[in-house]
């Protein structure tokens, strides 16, 4: 199961993001019992999470947090992904793609990462 959190001033398309994550998680045969959340935050907020957990002050455009190994009560925590939807819109821009692509790529990034692939 996929949980998307995000502020109402993101355009983001949860039923396009929920199915293309779900397309990746299946191409790893990862199973629908596991629950993924993707959360997409501001720039202030992503600098805050990157300096606790990376030590760096900067607004990293993803980062994942694997949680298939920590004590949890049921088991079901895949793990998070953090994407910083003003930097994804600067990507993309950069790289001259579409917005929900790069989102898309960056989603594909922070599972590899949780799956250590």
């Amino acid at each position: 199961m996929i949980y998307i959190v995000t502020s109402s001033r993101y355009k983001i398309n949860r039923r396009k993001i929920r199915k293309e994550a779900q397309d990746i998680l299946d191409a790893y045969e990862v199973s629908p019992d596991l629950i993924l959340n993707i959360v997409f935050v501001g720039r202030n907020k992503m600098k805050t999470i990157s300096k606790k957990y990376k030590n760096e002050e900067v607004a990293l455009p993803v980062l994942s947090f694997d949680y298939s190994k920590e004590a949890q009560s049921d088991g079901k925590l895949m793990g998070e992904i953090v994407i910083c939807y003003p930097q994804a819109i600067l990507l993309a821009a950069e790289r001259e793609r579409r917005v929900d692509e790069t989102i898309t790529k960056l989603i594909r990034h922070g599972i590899e990462n949780i799956l250590n692939e």
